[in-house]
């Protein structure tokens, strides 16, 4: 076991006025209170409280953290009490170690409803205290070091919410080396073949070019001494869950990536990071599109330093990170820097963030969601987004998520621009509302009076700020005429099992399913969101009429009039569940598409004839033609296998074409009728879980669409 004479020589290598006596007694007691527990390894449970403590004091944090992570278990796994904790250690302390008991208490892999609430939760914890998330990400840390004492279901149970959670928290809050070890950690658990495939190509790769990190420093400090530049070179191979994330992005394999190498060049001062900017590309030749200046335009969580990627040695690509030391510790520590000890004086970074107002400046928005489902999308679109800058006519610089359109642009300017919106011009060019903005572009917004938010809008834009400000305005613009037909649609529902739809069962139904009032569950019944059967079950659940009636194609769009007939467009091959749009044609219906399709731009100029539709809410047939492309392992008995699977799963298989063949895997295309998006999604998971299946995507084909021709 760790002594915790060691410990203490930990932080007081960084913090010589720590209080060694209070840290001591906390090892003690937390010692005490942990005998005789052990842990899934064997080993005395008491060793991972010193772990975690450990592995903070790598971040040299203050000494009410440390003694925080030696008995963050005490309070919920042994007999302490809040109020013995407050009495030995202090209020502070008592009060951190009893929110990280409440955090690890929350189940936030739990159904979307009860993770909506968690996730509040959890942000409120935050909100009161960060370093309460900060211990409670070295416990992850630590426990997923020794995930391998688990058992089998549980370890991919806290490998998925270490993934989908803890890994993307860490790196809104800024510490991305813990990111990264974090995923790093998971992918081995989720992924063990695709991680070690990678290990051995690393390996390989070493075999054939030698030592290219050093090769490349050696020459990269070079170019700086010739410049006169004192500066410090580190290289690195990225993780190989970092690698294997830009294969899937980019679509390739790992013999097409280049750069898998990253360099940080750490710097005296600021003006020097523009010397060695200057100095890199003038040796070697940069990469378009891969610059970003975040010394001049930092990240909300304090992030600073300069990007870049260039052409290195035998044309291999290599990512750049220019900065200096005090940026640096910000890089490494994130928020986490604020608390930080140098020399026994808390941390004066001049570029820490103040967690206070980068909590308060997270969670304001997630406030304004009553709705959970939405709660829920706003914190994973904020947690999962990375950044990108653009500008005003004026010249301001705008902050949106990676992947955001000109929508986002307008409600970050303004909610009242948002929902004015027309059109939008980027670098002086008419774009489309769905166009991605890039790093550095110019936007302008078109606005009009009298415009309204479209429901397609909901599809198009990124930030929750603008998903938020949509639905507002769409419930504000049709609130009376979903509430009238909302009321009697709940009418015929409850008739339909002998009741009556009282303002007192509304009343009762909407606190069932956690909406704000009776109205606004009237109005959602109208504009489709909910059913008249979850309305009912939610009152009555055993009078509720079963639904397994399937629907047809022929009443399974809504927003047609009677006359009009429609057909599922064959280049997107829309399903039920995911949004849609209607093009009409003059004598024959209507094409609908999905609201991705990139065949809608060709219509962009004709509004006249699109039309917005969404599917009803019950359950299909299984009569959708779906194309899926698979790249499967040539071995004989596979193909029999994936199609057993498919029939598994209820699918049925209307169509099969090989489009490669190589001696060692086939790709085909395979048509499949299915019921709606949840069907493919819960179909394409079975197959990447198969290990013959190398690759699997579904096949959008503009070519198949039919010809624009005037409505």
């Amino acid at each position: 076991m760790f002594p915790a004479d060691d410990l203490v020589d930990l932080v007081r290598a960084y913090n010589p006025k720590t209080n060694e006596t209070l840290i001591r007694s906390a090892y003690d007691y937390g010692r005490e209170m942990h005998g005789g527990q052990f842990r899934h390894s064997g080993e005395p449970y008491f060793e991972h409280p010193i772990d975690v403590a450990r592995i903070l004091t790598e971040q040299h944090l203050d000494d009410a953290t440390i003694i925080t992570a030696l008995l963050h278990d005490t309070i919920e796994d042994t007999n302490a009490s809040y109020s013995a904790v407050a009495a030995m250690f202090g209020d502070e302390v008592a009060m951190l170690v009893d929110g990280v008991t409440k955090l690890t208490n929350l189940q936030l892999s739990s159904t979307e409803t009860k993770q909506a609430e968690n996730f509040r939760k959890l942000f409120m914890a935050m909100s009161k205290d960060l370093r309460v998330i900060l211990v409670k990400l070295a416990d992850r840390l630590h426990n997923m070091r020794t995930i391998k004492a688990m058992r089998p279901e549980k370890q991919v149970q806290k490998a998925r919410e270490t993934m989908d959670i803890y890994a993307p928290l860490a790196g809104r809050m800024g510490m991305q080396w813990m990111r990264e070890e974090l995923e790093d950690l998971a992918f081995k658990v989720l992924n063990p073949e695709g991680r070690a495939s990678i290990m051995r190509r690393f390996i390989t790769l070493q075999k054939e070019s030698g030592d290219v990190i050093g090769r490349i420093t050696e020459d990269m400090r070079h170019e700086l001494d010739k410049a006169d530049i004192k500066a410090k070179v580190v290289g690195r191979a990225k993780k190989p869950y970092s690698i294997w994330r830009k294969m899937q992005e980019k679509d390739q394999g790992f013999s097409r990536l280049s750069d898998i190498y990253g360099f940080r060049i750490i710097t005296d001062s600021e003006n020097d990071c523009y010397r060695v900017l200057g100095a890199i590309h003038q040796r070697w030749r940069a990469v378009p599109g891969r610059f970003k200046d975040y010394i001049s335009q930092p990240k909300t969580n304090g992030y600073r330093s300069i990007h870049t990627t260039v052409s290195g040695r035998d044309g291999k690509r290599v990512e750049v990170q220019i900065r200096t030391q005090q940026m640096h510790d910000v890089a490494e520590s994130g928020v986490a820097a604020h608390w930080s000890y140098k020399d026994g004086v808390r941390g004066e970074n001049p570029f820490a963030v103040d967690p206070f107002k980068w909590i308060s400046s997270l969670t304001e928005q997630f406030n304004a969601e009553d709705d959970h489902d939405e709660f829920l999308e706003a914190v994973k679109l904020e947690m999962y987004s990375d950044q990108v800058f653009c500008f005003s006519p004026k010249g301001d610089v705008v902050k949106l998520p990676r992947g955001a359109t000109p929508l986002d642009f307008a409600y970050a300017i303004h909610t009242r621009i948002g929902n004015a919106c027309v059109g939008a011009k980027i670098d002086h060019m008419r774009v489309p509302l769905w166009t991605r903005i890039k790093n550095g572009q110019s936007v302008e917004i078109i606005t009009a009076e009298g415009q309204m938010p479209q429901a397609t809008w909901l599809d198009i834009a990124t930030t929750g700020k603008a998903k938020t400000a949509i639905r507002r305005a769409l419930r504000l613009v049709d609130r009376e005429r979903f509430i009238k037909l909302g009321r009697e649609l709940a009418r015929a529902a409850f008739e339909q099992v002998g009741k009556k739809a009282t303002d007192r069962v509304l009343d009762t139904a909407s606190k069932q399913l956690r909406i704000k009032d009776r109205d606004e569950l009237l109005a959602r019944m109208g504009s489709a969101e909910l059913t008249g059967h979850e309305v009912v079950q939610a009152v009555y659940p055993d009078l509720a009429p079963d639904e397994s009636d399937e629907i047809g194609q022929e009443r399974s769009v809504i927003g047609l009039s009677p006359e009009q007939s429609f057909q599922r467009a064959p280049c997107c091959q829309p399903l039920p569940g995911e949004r849609i749009v209607g093009i009409t044609y003059r004598g024959e219906g209507v094409v609908v598409h999905a609201i991705d399709c990139d065949v809608l731009s060709n219509y962009e100029e004709q509004p006249n004839r699109w039309m917005d539709l969404h599917w009803h809410g019950g359950k299909h047939k299984a009569i959708y033609d779906v194309t899926l492309e698979l790249t499967i392992g040539n071995d004989a008995g596979v193909l029999g296998r994936i199609c057993t699977l498919i029939g598994e799963h209820k699918a049925n298989i209307s169509n099969l074409e090989f489009v490669d063949r190589k001696p060692d895997y086939f790709r085909l295309y395979v048509s499949l009728e299915l019921r709606d998006a949840e069907h493919l999604h819960s179909l394409t998971l079975a197959l990447q879980a198969e290990n013959e299946v190398a690759q699997i995507e579904r096949l959008r084909d503009p070519s198949r669409a039919r010809k624009p021709t005037k409505p």
